[in-house]
């Protein structure tokens, strides 16, 4: 598994159903304490609301998976808020909906859709990425050679964040790991192994508003 989506910003979205408003505000968090701090904080928030019904799933694999109904019938908030959540693929992500209820009752059915349906517009309302594992690397070359590589890292998904020409050229790169051999591999080939290449570390990225973000 190479990468994963998160809420890099969260953001907020309400539904009404029946003169019952649904508002769903959503979080990154990134342990069950993060997660408990902004539920006790949207609480807070709409301290006079009837339910604040949670959400919340934790680590890479989502190891930790967590939802309350607050008061709804078993059933008709917290799990489809967390079937929301994991079918949207997120990690580490958590969500409370508050209800102000509307004096009609909506039924198990109705209950079900609005808190889905609420979640869905938080969502929308958020700021999805995926989260990669990269190689952060340093290819070293000399004049001869940069134009074959700069060329094998046009065609590739490799992102340069730095370039440096003095006695010869240093292009420092960022490539999802699952192609970085490939890359070494036909880098090394193409310059005869004249190239040397350097690991850096494994990082995870991803692209929020247009840039590269590395966690």
């Amino acid at each position: 598994m190479s990468g994963y989506k998160i809420v890099y910003r969260g953001g907020e979205g309400e539904i009404v159903e029946k003169k019952s408003r649904f508002i769903a505000t959503v979080c990154p968090v990134n342990s069950e304490e993060d997660a408990a701090a902004f539920i006790e904080q949207t609480k807070k928030k709409y301290w006079d609301a009837r339910h604040n019904c949670h959400a919340f799933v934790i680590g890479e694999r989502n190891e930790l998976s967590r939802c309350s109904d607050d008061g709804e019938p078993a059933g008709t908030a917290g799990k489809p808020m967390l079937d929301v959540l994991l079918g949207a693929g997120l990690h580490n992500v958590c969500v409370v909906v508050t209800r102000y209820f509307g004096g009609t009752l909506l039924g198990t059915g109705g209950l079900v859709r609005a808190y889905s349906g609420a979640v869905q517009e938080g969502l929308a309302n958020s700021l999805v990425i995926e989260k990669i594992l990269n190689c952060r690397m340093k290819i070293y070359t000399d004049y001869n050679g940069i134009g074959k590589i700069q060329y094998i890292l046009g065609k590739s998904s490799a992102v340069t964040v730095n370039s440096e020409y003095t006695d010869r050229v240093v292009v420092e790169i960022l490539i999802d790991k699952v192609f970085s051999e490939a890359l070494i591999k036909e880098i090394t080939e193409v310059t005869s192994g004249k190239a040397a290449i350097e690991i850096l570390e494994e990082c995870y990225c991803g692209v929020a508003d247009g840039e590269i973000i590395v966690f």
